[in-house]
């Protein structure tokens, strides 16, 4: 089982930034897809970026692409999502996800969320 706590979420201003973190703990292993996922109010749950633990390519959304960056720091066992140039439209709850691709139907392990509020 893994555990994965979500921090960092809060209220910015458009055009601003947030940087969102992921401890993750439990027993996981290097080849776990980790990913983020944003909820806005009466949407979907959908994807925002990925990357394999261990390393190698990273995945992202059309909609935050040159705005968000993916990483992760092996020795603290967390995973980062540095948003820049925040529009109100990234208003959500973001939830951080392991499992064994960037699909949200392989993602079987999930963090309670944070929330990005983003005004104008």
């Amino acid at each position: 089982q893994v555990q994965l706590v979500e921090s960092g979420g809060g209220l910015v201003q458009a055009g601003g930034s947030l940087r969102l973190s992921c401890v993750v703990s439990g027993r996981f292993f290097s080849w776990y897809m980790m990913g983020w996922f944003r909820q806005a109010p009466g949407k979907e749950r959908e994807f925002v970026a990925a990357t394999r633990w261990s390393g190698g390519s990273t995945y992202y959304a059309d909609s935050v692409k040159g705005r968000f960056t993916i990483s992760r720091d092996n020795a603290k066992t967390t995973v980062y999502l540095e948003m820049n140039s925040l529009k109100t439209e990234d208003t959500a709850v973001y939830y951080c996800a392991a499992g064994s691709s960037p699909n949200y139907r392989d993602m079987n392990n999930w963090g309670k969320g944070t929330l990005v509020t983003v005004s104008s």
